[in-house]
């Protein structure tokens, strides 16, 4: 299999590109940055932005692309500027992958897009699947419309657009840095502790990547987290449980908000989210509840 992602050299990117590896697949990476591809993925191709604004010729003929190029939402406050650059970094990316379709005489099989549970808003009691409306008009619902309006644009005769939850895995992403503070002894629940948190283990992840690639009935909006999301508490607890250390020192929510302002909300704002379109098409995920997932990643760390 010919395969293309852009985004390819972030967390989520990585472990892909390294599965796809092991199944032998010819990768194309398309990136800012091909020296720094290069060195990660000597065995992968690579191009450029720029070179495949000017001749897509390096897509001609590949069976799928992946575009989960965007800046990370969990580096640094949001300030006007940031927040400017997060949408952008997602719908300016987004339309350069239409625009590049739009030009090849074969066009790939199928387009993953990137989006995120984000688009639905935030709430402590709704119930959210992909038949859900989006009723959110916080900043993450905002990008995460937009995002996905520009990917609808993209001229691939199979879109799916891939809303990710919290991505778990053990070297990277939110996971080390939620387990910080039970390694401390200091581990406890952020704000209310009722905030949802529908994650997804890094493996389930990328094998629900490959399962949309390969099912040709799977289009549209899909649900990338596990099916039984936890509040914030059980989540704490569970990691509490699996690394032996107490769950008792709770963050105020002020606190948060003082430190990282608006971000604060990724803390202790949440949605419950399942994956129902998946399980429709006969998914079945390695990691279906948090204490399985929290002790295969405690036991990587």
């Amino acid at each position: 299999m010919r395969i293309a992602i852009a985004g390819g050299s972030g967390f989520i990117g990585t472990h892909l590109v390294k599965d796809w590896r092991k199944k032998k697949y010819d990768i194309l990476v398309i990136t800012r940055n091909c020296t720094k591809v290069k060195k990660q993925f000597p065995f992968a191709s690579c191009a450029t932005w720029d070179e495949i604004a000017k001749d897509s010729q390096a897509l001609e003929g590949i069976d799928a692309l992946v575009n989960l190029a965007g800046e990370s939402i969990n580096s640094g406050r949001w300030t006007a500027e940031r927040k400017q650059s997060i949408l952008l970094s997602r719908v300016e990316t987004t339309q350069r992958i239409a625009a590049a379709v739009g030009k090849l005489t074969e066009k790939p099989r199928v387009v993953i897009n990137g989006s995120a549970i984000g688009v639905y808003g935030q709430s402590d009691t709704a119930r959210f699947d992909e038949d859900s409306k989006a009723i959110g008009d916080d900043f993450l619902a905002q990008v995460s419309r937009q995002w996905e309006e520009e990917a609808d644009r993209i001229p691939a005769p199979r879109l799916v657009k891939i809303r990710t939850g919290l991505v778990m895995g053990a070297d990277g992403g939110a996971f080390p840095k939620m387990a910080l503070p039970y390694r401390l002894f200091t581990g406890g629940r952020v704000g209310g502790g009722r905030q949802w948190h529908s994650w997804i283990h890094i493996v389930d992840y990328v094998r629900l990547i490959n399962f949309c690639i390969e099912n040709e009935a799977i289009e549209g909006a899909v649900n990338a987290t596990a099916p039984n999301p936890v509040t914030n508490n059980e989540f704490g607890r569970s990691l509490a449980r699996q690394m032996h250390r107490p769950h008792w020192l709770p963050v105020p929510g002020f606190v948060l908000g003082l430190v990282l302002g608006e971000m604060s909300e990724l803390l202790l704002e949440g949605q419950h989210v399942t994956p129902k379109r998946a399980l429709e098409q006969g998914f079945v995920f390695h990691c279906p509840n948090i204490d399985r997932a929290n002790q295969d990643l405690v036991s990587k760390m």
